[in-house]
């Protein structure tokens, strides 16, 4: 036979393109179209509907960035038309198929009630089969101009921000068309859309694709290209043999939910996320009706709070899904969250609050933890979800790495302490699944577990900025539901789809530890402001809670501010999304995140200052919001420098404690007995040397400052690659060296540079009395671009791993690069400190605002090995914000010798919880306090049912078994060991003895307890 397969597809493609597809609507009228430019900020419709309107033509251009154009559109049903499927389409000049990142529309009846939305890849509006001629159709249009950050590439745009924008036109609208849907030729042009991608997809030898390539040419002789509508029906019939022919036993199956990925803010402000909810869940909810096997997975609480509150009628559209079983919530978290910055107790809240919502809305559980799109996963998740209730977890973005394939697709996961949840990675690779051709033979090629599971999950429909799933992508769905050649596809819930794959694979194999994402590194240093202001916020809140837990115990007439640090929470929540945390998003994304977090701030210190003046007042008090025992040198009330020794999470007057040795200051030589630091005439630390274990801490100088060239292949807020290194400016050059504390209590230095494009750094350096930690309080004034400014600490140390902080514990990772994994781990995170040892001594970098540094070792000449710790400040990318990082930073890190993991623990604490001052008329005795420092007090608080009880979140920290003793500051008639939302776990019993509660924990075992008042 004659080798045709050419002529054949050629022929198919261009029948498709050019004849098929432009027949779907098979006659259209235009509407008759008025509009109105909203001045600045959207408005609600009833001011939009009370607007005039100006006659507008379709090809005039529209759309100032980041505006919103109100249209009317107006027409009537031919009379000819009734009994055929109408529908309104709309084109407002898209820009190209992503329907996420530019003009988006939301249709709405003249009495306010949301239609559809309209987007590049769904451009319709349903409208009823008219029952006669004459229907009158009166419509007005939500369009959204927000302009297309990443046109360009990646290349800097002042589009991010409405202040630097402009205002020039960005879209012309082409169509506003009543038009009347072939549904012959439509679904004429889904069969041959499907076939032809599969038949490209199979091996040139299989005889599927050449019964297929012939079905397809056979048909295609019966379409007359002079009217394809007519002709549609016949061309289907041809079809329906090689449509019918089921699929082989073995097939793979994808088990398909719909989905709309919508990232709370990214390319845009949270503002217009708000409005892509109600887009998206219009045409979502629109499907549902259409489709009966349709289901909808869909996460973040935020996201169904902005609708609940914004949009009513399509908020009960959802409740309506939700009780049909076409609607899905899932995830259980208030946002998709980063899976690296936040804190251990900001996610064990991310799953309270989404769970919680999604309960007392809906009646529903959740089950599992969907996170397709966070940039790394901490390796505490595994027992935090657990302890949420879940019972799997979903991800796919590990199959970015650029180095290593994860070796598997459905696997068990284990945390750090031994807990283990099923989790799968839809070998699809994507949460944006269409079921084209080329998806569905990458999932069945791709998956790792083939001989064992038999199934995987395709989350489809259009995402990023929402969209969703599409009729067609149903249609799509129908057609692969049994087809030779292919993979299968089942609608389903994922539930469904975790039980039946575990089902299969109860063995599956196990992934220990982190799930580290071999890309997006700079991820961690991005966006310095944002991360700080997320840090402060979760250490204000905690501070907050416990105080208040306090004076709610001991001030008769204090109300709990139960509202309120809710209302707190959720927006610190929010803002752990994972394109603000990370530093991702637009310059008014991390704008706006920067004033949040202010206002957060000022609100936490009302709370605590309320809490602590209802204790009642007095002489002046230092308070400890830490679980560790303290003693500090503080300022104390009349500025002058006090030490005072603390109980943890208790009170002492100003000045308690035995006086420690005074700090002895010569030349720039700083000795407190216990550390002795040298700073150099280049401002670094020339020796640092600890006096209790007499040995220098450092190989060579520390608190080396490097600026490094930082221009990475792609995203450039997101990623660092491992070029970055080869080029630098060491800044050495000072400006000035001075001593600014010559004692008793204090020493310090402080060094002053300039450097790069008029930049300018300050820190001081300083030695308190009493304390081995080194503190650098730093102040830059940033105007680079393109660059990461490092700071090294090279230790005298040979450490064959580096530990780190992480949520709830710490993670052991090699120093060595001995494998593609570890030299992969260029750059990786860590919350409150970095700790390297050999045995019998130890050194720790604490910090009080940055997550991202990089560990490694080197051989000296004189034979011995230096360890380097190098810190990340800051970063200067200028995609997606081109002013990124630029201006003031203000934070504080810090050396700390001869340290255990314990002691870097307990400055971690120490230095990002301040001790505060507060007049009280006496001490406080902590609400709770542990007898074992291994087993460590989180999180103190009254339960969320408002039964007077206080909850208690502790969790075991070194990595041991440890057994102690909970004491109450009040009377304690009872205990019970509940998960996060606070709900007893029967299985766990405690023990109440003299006034205690005897605890044994494994390992970073997270407990949580309910502490009933006598």
């Amino acid at each position: 036979m004659h080798d045709e397969r050419r002529r054949i597809e050629d022929r198919v493609e261009r029948v498709l393109q050019q004849r098929i597809q432009p027949a779907v609507h098979a006659a259209s009228l235009p509407f008759d179209v008025t509009a109105w430019q909203a001045p600045d900020e959207p408005v609600p419709f009833a001011e939009a509907a009370s607007q005039t309107y100006e006659p507008f033509a379709m090809g005039t251009p529209w759309g100032p960035p980041w505006g919103t154009t109100w249209f009317r559109v107006r027409g009537e049903v031919p009379a000819h038309w009734v009994g055929r499927r109408v529908e309104a389409v709309f084109d407002l000049g898209f820009t190209g198929p992503w329907p996420g990142n530019q003009a988006e529309a939301l249709v709405h009846t003249l009495d306010g009630s949301p239609l559809k939305a309209v987007n590049p890849q769904n451009q319709y509006v349903p409208i009823a089969n008219p029952a006669a001629g004459g229907e009158r159709i009166d419509y007005l249009l939500e369009a959204a101009s927000n302009p297309d950050i990443l046109a360009g590439g990646f290349r800097p745009t002042p589009l991010g921000d409405k202040a630097t924008a402009g205002r020039e036109p960005l879209y012309t609208f082409a169509r506003a068309d009543l038009a009347v849907l072939d549904e012959d030729v439509w679904h004429l042009s889904l069969d041959v859309q499907v076939l032809r991608e599969l038949m490209l997809e199979l091996g040139e030898h299989e005889p599927r694709r050449h019964e297929i390539m012939h079905a397809l040419d056979r048909a295609l002789d019966a379409l007359d290209l002079d009217d394809i509508s007519g002709t549609a029906a016949d061309v289907r019939e041809l079809l329906r043999p090689v449509l019918r022919q089921p699929a082989h036993a073995s097939a793979h199956t994808m088990s398909a939910v719909g989905h709309a990925h919508i990232d709370s803010a990214w390319l845009w402000p949270i503002r217009e996320t708000k409005r892509k909810t109600s887009r998206t869940f219009s045409n979502v909810t629109a499907l549902a009706e259409e489709y009966e096997e349709f289901v909808f997975a869909c996460s973040q609480a935020q996201q169904y709070e902005w609708v609940r509150d914004n949009y009513p009628r399509v908020w009960e559209r959802i409740k309506k899904a939700v009780a049909d079983g076409q609607w899905a919530p899932v995830g259980g978290m208030w946002v998709e969250s980063d899976g690296n910055l936040p804190g251990g107790e900001a996610i064990a809240r991310q799953f309270v609050h989404g769970k919680r919502f999604f309960m007392e809305h809906f009646g529903v559980e959740t089950k599992g933890v969907w996170l397709p799109d966070s940039f790394g996963y901490n390796a505490a998740y595994p027992q935090l979800a657990k302890l949420a209730g879940n019972e799997w977890f979903l991800t796919q973005k590990l199959s970015w790495n650029q180095t290593n394939k994860l070796p598997h697709h459905t696997f068990w996961w284990e945390g750090i302490d031994g807990s283990r949840i099923f989790t799968h990675f839809p070998p699809v690779d994507t949460y944006n699944v269409e079921f084209s051709g080329r998806q569905m033979a990458h999932a069945v090629r791709n998956y790792q577990d083939k001989g064992r599971g038999t199934r995987s999950l395709a989350p489809f429909g259009h995402g990023d900025g929402g969209g969703g799933p599409t009729r067609e992508m149903m249609e799509r769905a129908r057609r692969l539901a049994d087809l030779e050649g292919s993979a299968k596809v089942k609608v389903e819930h994922p539930d469904a789809f975790f039980e039946a794959a575990r089902a299969e694979y109860p063995d599956a194999p196990v992934w220990s530890g982190e799930l580290y994402l071999e890309l997006h590194r700079a991820t961690y240093t991005s966006q310095a402001r944002t991360k700080q202001g997320n840090r402060r916020s979760e250490h204000g809140l905690r501070e907050a809670e416990l105080w208040a837990t306090a004076a709610a115990l001991h001030a008769p007439g204090y109300d709990y501010p139960y509202e309120k640090l809710d209302r707190l929470w959720k927006t610190v929540l929010l803002h752990q999304f994972h394109d603000i945390l990370p530093g991702s998003s637009i310059a008014w994304v991390h704008r706006e995140a920067e004033a949040e977090y202010a206002r957060v701030a000022r609100e936490l210190e009302a709370l605590t200052g309320d809490a602590l003046s209802a204790l009642g007042s007095g002489s002046p008090y230092v308070f400890n919001t830490s679980p560790r025992a303290r003693a500090e040198v503080i300022t104390g009330p009349d500025g002058a420098p006090v030490h005072t020794e603390v109980p943890a999470s208790g009170s002492a007057p100003v000045g308690a404690g035995e006086a420690p040795r005074p700090v002895s200051v010569t030349g720039r030589t700083l000795d407190n007995g216990l550390v002795r630091v040298t700073v150099a005439d280049d401002g670094t630390l020339a020796s640092v040397r600890d006096l209790v274990a007499d040995r220098e801490v450092l190989a060579a100088p520390g608190n080396h400052l490097r600026l490094h060239g930082d221009l990475p292949n792609h995203w450039d807020a997101w990623d660092i690659d491992k070029h970055y290194r080869n080029r630098f400016t060491d800044l050495l050059d000072t400006e000035s060296v001075t001593v600014v504390g010559s004692g008793p209590l204090v020493g310090a230095v402080r060094v002053e540079r300039a450097f790069g494009k008029g930049s300018r750094i300050v820190q001081t350096v300083t030695v308190r009395a009493g304390s081995r930690r080194v503190d650098v309080a730093t102040e830059i004034e940033w105007h680079e671009a393109e660059k990461i400014l490092k700071a090294a600490f090279p230790i005298d140390v040979r450490a064959d791993r580096a530990t780190a902080e992480i949520q709830f514990g710490h993670v052991h990772r090699p120093t060595h690069t001995n494998t593609s994994w570890e030299a992969a781990r260029f750059e990786v995170y860590g919350h409150r400190w970095v700790h390297v040892a050999e045995p019998g001594y130890g050194v720790a970098v604490i910090n009080d605002s940055t997550y991202g540094h990089d560990v490694t070792r080197t051989t000296r000449d004189d034979g011995g090995t230096t360890t380097t710790v190098r810190l990340s400040l800051v970063r200067a990318p200028r995609v997606p914000d081109p002013q990124a990082d630029q201006g003031t930073h203000r934070f504080t890190y810090a050396l700390l010798p001869g340290a255990t993991v314990q002691d870097a623990i307990a400055e971690g604490y120490a230095l990002n919880l301040p001790l505060r001052v507060a007049q009280a008329a006496g001490s406080i005795e902590p609400v709770v306090s542990s007898d074992n420092p291994a087993v460590t007090v989180e999180a103190v608080k009254l339960a969320d049912d408002r039964s007077g009880d206080v909850v208690v979140r502790l969790y075991e920290c070194v990595g041991g078994r440890a057994k102690a003793t909970l004491r109450t500051g009040f009377p304690l008639a009872g205990a019970q060991v509940t998960d996060l939302l606070e709900r007893p776990l029967p299985d766990e019993p405690v023990t109440v003895a003299d006034g205690g509660v005897a605890l044994t924990l494994r390992p970073f075992q997270i407990l949580t307890l309910r502490l009933s008042r006598a």
